[in-house]
């Protein structure tokens, strides 16, 4: 069985399939004109809770793939995902440098978690 979670027309926000929860590309559609911090936070806030949502949580996370508009900001990445890893082991990675489809935007990640 397959289960939506807060299906629209163009995507899910997440779908669980094999005790296994895949999250859409979150973004920070409520903060857009904030700085990276800020939009970071207010990500990890949403994908806090969809993996709630899911019965799971962050330690869980078996993938995580991020998309930043500016290099320069890796480094301040990697400290906010260390503190909001808050010791949970880090899941598969993958971290790349890109345009995102709304220019306001400055920062996207996606990830996938068992739910135990």
């Amino acid at each position: 069985m397959i289960q939506h979670i807060s299906p629209g027309p163009l995507m899910s926000q997440a779908v669980i399939h094999n005790k296994t929860v895949t999250l859409s590309g979150q973004i920070a559609i409520d903060d857009q004109d904030a700085d990276f911090a800020t939009q970071t936070r207010a990500i990890f806030a949403r994908i806090d809770s969809l993996l709630a949502e899911a019965g799971t949580d962050r330690s869980h996370m078996i993938s995580a793939n991020i998309w930043i508009t500016d290099a320069g900001n890796f480094g301040a990445f990697n400290d906010l995902w260390t503190d909001w890893l808050n010791g949970a082991i880090p899941p598969a990675r993958a971290t790349v440098v890109s345009a995102l489809v709304l220019p306001s935007l400055k920062i996207e990640i996606q990830v996938s978690a068992a739910i135990p």
